[in-house]
């Protein structure tokens, strides 16, 4: 039983190694390698800065004053969360894994200037947020229920339909769909799943602990 984890490990290696050559395909500069995928977020932040008069600065003590309650419209609004109740969906599915032990590591591995650039980094990124939040809002869909559904399968849809490219809207909506099913397994719950079973094997014995090789038993017992 002890070889599950290992059989499990090598079934999938193949896939997971091909995702990450994707996604994470790098070019060469210099010394280092560079991930496109960086490239095109940092830029798309900082065309959203620019074309936005800087929104990430004007807008906010808007921002603030939304989530303080002090533009609320009473309970006659549409939609079926306040905008606090917003603030706090957007930030738990923002801030993760990631904005938590990715920055240990950056910083690990890059020295302290990598905090500079993390700072940039998120700096710009409040930009692509804007628009991300913008865009939800407005091509979301209210259902005959009340309910409302939204994001970018919707406005990649809807808003490209508008300007006369319904298919190529429909294609990534869809594209957009369907990876994010794959990005809730792999990139969410397997990975979150995979760490708290690492703290639990340390806590347990370590190397030594009964659940040192047996990762498909904790696995089975979270599902």
């Amino acid at each position: 039983m002890t070889g599950i984890d290992d059989a499990i490990n090598e079934a999938f290696r193949p896939i997971a190694t091909a995702v990450v050559n994707f996604v994470f395909f790098s070019v060469p500069i210099g010394e280092a390698e560079l991930p496109l995928i960086v490239v095109w977020l940092i830029a798309g932040a900082l065309f959203f800065t620019v074309y936005l008069r800087l929104i990430n600065i004007r807008g906010f003590l808007h921002a603030i004053r939304i989530v303080i309650g002090k533009e609320d419209k009473g309970s006659d609004a549409p939609g079926e969360v306040s905008h606090f109740q917003a603030l706090t969906t957007a930030v738990s599915g923002t801030v993760g894994v990631g904005n938590i032990t990715h920055v240990a590591v950056a910083i690990s591995i890059g020295g302290p200037g990598a905090t500079f650039w993390l700072i940039v980094a998120g700096f710009l990124g409040m930009a692509s947020k804007f628009v991300e939040c913008t865009l939800g809002v407005k091509y979301r869909q209210i259902n005959a229920d009340g309910s409302v559904s939204g994001g970018p399968m919707f406005y990649l849809d809807k808003g490209l339909s508008e300007r006369g490219l319904p298919r190529l809207g429909k294609s990534l909506a869809w594209y957009y769909a369907i990876f994010l099913i794959l990005a809730c397994l792999g990139a969410g719950n397997m990975f979150q799943a995979n760490q708290a079973y690492v703290q639990f094997v340390n806590v347990t014995g370590g190397e030594s602990s009964f659940f040192a090789t047996r990762g498909w038993l904790f696995g089975s017992v979270l599902a």
